[in-house]
């Protein structure tokens, strides 16, 4: 077995655009990847391309080899997009190993440890805590979630005291706790937004009497030693690691003691193979894993393949489809739905029962089915962070 051909489409998802990548056998077999949509996305089809001259003839079923033969291409260490593409390729060659021996991907990793994966839903859009009621209990009615995730900030955290950012944070998680169902959990993205550490664990020992599911990402991530520091300090659990790329960025992360939760991404790290390494890290520090997965439905498959043959997962971060054009039957596994309006790029995604996405152990590889007539337009979006600006007019993170 050889491979042949390498494809690239650009679609989307809802709001933004995806770049999948197709990888074909010279025996008629096909594999599937998602790249991560990092921007510049038009970039990552002619990074592919140029990645493929490596990978013509290979056999797809030695992926170590692969991955340390395109690794080692570039002279230095890889960045965002260049991991993005690697990624999506060793999807690709997983998809095809395990489609060649008739097998589910989870099969090629020692088997499954559990026999559905638990996930939660962001919601980003309550704006007090009868709102926040109602959307649990909408999405727990619809898919059964009992796991949700929101933004800890009430008011504009540039324009308002410290200390008045942190108080209605915090009156706004007990109002939650005193509001909606005690079997919810809730965790807090703060989004990378706070410069100074000590205000953070400042918002996180606020949060903490309330029992968050997790406070993710409130610091930036590349002064390592800033995050064991504040973990120290901070009295609820702490996650953090979609921006970090590699097993050794995670071995500096967690040999500083800076997270009890690492949410690696992927669709960024390098693949399936590198997102195993890190987690066995993680595994050694008695630290679990909560996937980073704001992506689509193909990339969703993936991290359930992950998670389901992983014992220290945690929970998986769930995009779910929304309007009219992703109208899927609320409480099925998605196998043979469809929408109802519109087009998307899976035809069977993965879809929540009971706050759990099932396995598929009939279905061979990732368990999905591409639409390539939906792959034929190019359905590409154009995407960006809206950079905040403070009063003074400086840019702050987003």
């Amino acid at each position: 077995m050889k491979i042949d051909r390498l494809r690239t489409y650009m679609t989307r998802d809802k709001d933004r655009p995806r770049l999948l990548v197709a990888i074909d056998t010279d025996d008629g077999l096909t594999g599937w990847g998602e790249c991560y949509n990092h921007g510049p996305d038009r970039a990552l089809a002619p990074l592919l391309e140029y990645l493929f001259t490596f990978l013509q003839g290979q056999d797809p079923r030695r992926i170590e080899y692969i991955i340390q033969y395109l690794m080692q291409q570039t002279r230095f260490p890889p960045g965002a997009l260049t991991l993005a593409a690697i990624s999506a390729i060793d999807h690709c060659l997983w998809d095809i190993s395990a489609k060649a021996l008739g097998v589910p991907v989870y099969m090629l990793l020692g088997g499954n440890v559990r026999d559905r994966v638990r996930v939660y839903a962001g919601v980003y859009t309550a704006p007090d805590a009868p709102a926040a009621r109602e959307e649990f209990d909408r999405l727990n009615e619809s898919w059964g979630l009992t796991a949700f995730k929101l933004s800890p900030y009430r008011i504009n955290i540039y324009e308002n005291r410290w200390g008045e950012v942190v108080r209605t944070s915090a009156e706004y998680f007990r109002s939650l706790r005193e509001t909606v169902r005690s079997d919810y959990e809730i965790a807090f993205d703060a989004h990378a937004r706070i410069f100074e550490p000590h205000q953070a664990v400042q918002l996180g020992n606020a949060l903490a009497p309330y029992d968050p599911l997790f406070f993710e990402e409130p610091i930036r991530p590349e002064n390592v030693e800033a995050w064991g520091d504040m973990k120290r300090q901070m009295a609820c659990t702490l996650a953090t690691g979609e921006s970090l790329y590699s097993r050794f960025e995670f071995l500096r992360l967690l040999s500083l003691r800076g997270a009890d939760i690492i949410q690696p991404d992927i669709c960024v790290v390098g693949g399936l193979l590198e997102m195993r390494k890190i987690a066995a890290i993680a595994e050694a520090h008695y630290v679990t894993v909560a996937p980073h997965n704001p992506m689509g439905p193909l990339a969703t498959a993936v991290n359930l393949h992950f998670s389901a043959a992983q014992p220290n997962f945690r929970i998986l971060e769930y995009r779910l489809p929304q309007g009219p054009a992703y109208a899927f039957e609320a409480g099925g596994t998605g196998a043979g739905s469809a929408p109802s309006e519109g087009t998307w790029y899976v035809k069977d995604p993965y879809l929540p029962r009971d706050g759990y996405l099932e396995l598929r152990p009939d279905r061979p590889g990732w368990g999905v089915e591409i639409d390539e007539e939906v792959l034929k337009t190019d359905g590409y979006i154009h995407w960006e962070r809206r950079v905040t600006r403070r009063p003074d007019g400086s840019t702050a993170f987003p």
